[in-house]
């Protein structure tokens, strides 16, 4: 069986400018990365590629010399405040420049019904520029399971946007206790491409644990106890597979990007080959 594309995603590395990371993207063999475009939170050291033309000029040179595609660009959050004309059409426009064809959102708004009419806004404003926008769950958003997730989704499609989609990632998806059962039920052509890490123990007590283990300290796929087998035969074959994979304790031991990258990627080719 041919084996997926692997993707780098932002979190993994996310101490290296866009170039540097496109560079250790193709060292350690990934075919594609996922680029941070916005920062995840406001304490976040980010790179400004939206309003920096020289890094953006240079992250689009180095992709050309390696090779490499941008799989998805993140990370879209729906606020209760936000416009998504006014604060998501530049980012929408560089992305689609850069090639990517996936967009990362987060709902952080615990009103469904203005979560499902701004998710509704962003595809039709992605549809133009062949950007295919992926709600992605985490417990501690308004979007908190796959189940709600699939409600905000399947609204956007019945509203006749067909790019509308659903971005399962290991971590959040066994945080938030969602089940096989009903990923199998989401439509295939939602799941354009899943995000796969591993964590070891137990659901924690706190949201402010699970927020730490999912900021800075997953595991390598194979490592910990989520049952990756499972959720992958629950998912379309063959979708591109990104690691996001944050390893703080490795970055303050001294562990190069470079390793934990390769590290990554050397665990997820074990577990798709059922090593």
């Amino acid at each position: 069986m041919r084996e997926p594309i692997f993707s780098l995603a932002a979190l993994t590395v996310l101490e290296l400018a866009p170039p540097e990371m496109v560079e250790v993207a193709a060292r350690a063999g990934y075919q594609a990365v996922g680029l941070r475009l916005i920062p995840a939170t406001p304490e976040e050291h980010h790179f400004p590629l939206v309003k920096d033309a020289a890094l953006l000029r240079n992250t689009r040179q180095r992709l050309r010399d390696t090779g490499l595609r941008v799989l998805d660009i993140e990370i879209l959050r729906l606020r209760p405040d936000t416009d998504v004309v006014r604060d998501f059409r530049q980012v929408l426009e560089i992305g689609a420049e850069l090639g990517a064809s996936e967009v990362l959102v987060a709902g952080n708004d615990d009103d469904g019904a203005r979560t499902v009419d701004n998710f509704t806004a962003m595809c039709e404003l992605a549809g133009p520029l062949g950007l295919h926008p992926h709600l992605e769950f985490m417990p501690w958003t308004g979007v908190k399971t796959l189940c709600q997730a699939h409600r905000i989704v399947a609204a956007a499609r019945q509203a006749g946007h067909a790019n509308a989609c659903l971005l399962v990632d290991a971590f959040h998806f066994n945080r938030s206790a969602s089940r096989l059962e009903d990923l199998e039920r989401v439509p295939p052509d939602w799941l354009r491409y899943v995000q796969l890490c591993d964590v070891a123990g137990p659901i924690p007590a706190s949201m402010e644990a699970i927020l730490h283990e999912a900021r800075q300290q997953r595991g390598f796929p194979g490592e910990g106890d989520i049952d990756l087998r499972g959720l992958l035969a629950a998912l379309p074959a063959g979708r591109p597979l990104s690691l996001e994979i944050p390893t703080e304790s490795l970055r303050r031991q001294g562990i190069p990007a470079l390793a934990r990258a390769r590290r990554a990627l050397e665990a997820a080719r074990a577990v798709v080959a059922g090593r």
